[in-house]
């Protein structure tokens, strides 16, 4: 099955205009803390990979933007700041009706680039 989008540009594209900022907002903040990623669409979703491997996705949807891994790591150490939002096991749902919690986003970032270089050493020690 071919991938709808090609680009995280053209994924953004098919929202209505006042999603597509808040899209390119989180983009924005991603790439700011981690300029190293590479983007691309995985799952048809924006994704960035980093040492050869994911780092993070973001969706959009009909009411909130999700963002994927939310790990059990990160989980607990943002879990007063994860409170107040929903999500399933391993995503946290941003509602579209509300001010996108960019620190929140580039916190959760921060924390999967440390997860991700730590497997990385792991993988490059075995």
């Amino acid at each position: 099955m071919a991938a709808k989008h090609h680009s995280i540009d053209a994924y953004i594209g098919t929202f209505p205009k006042d999603v597509q900022e808040l899209l390119q907002e989180i983009r924005a903040v991603i790439r700011s803390v981690a300029p190293d990623a590479v983007e691309t669409i995985s799952y048809d979703m924006p994704t960035f990979n980093l040492n050869g491997t994911y780092l993070i996705y973001f969706a959009g949807w009909k009411k909130h933007i999700a963002l994927y891994p939310v790990t059990g790591k990160i989980s607990e150490a943002l879990a007063a700041e994860l409170s107040g939002y929903k999500g399933t096991k391993g995503s946290v749902h941003f509602p579209l009706n509300k001010p996108m919690p960019l620190d929140l986003i580039r916190k959760i970032t921060e924390l999967r680039i440390a997860e991700n270089q730590a497997a990385a050493a792991k993988q490059a020690a075995n």
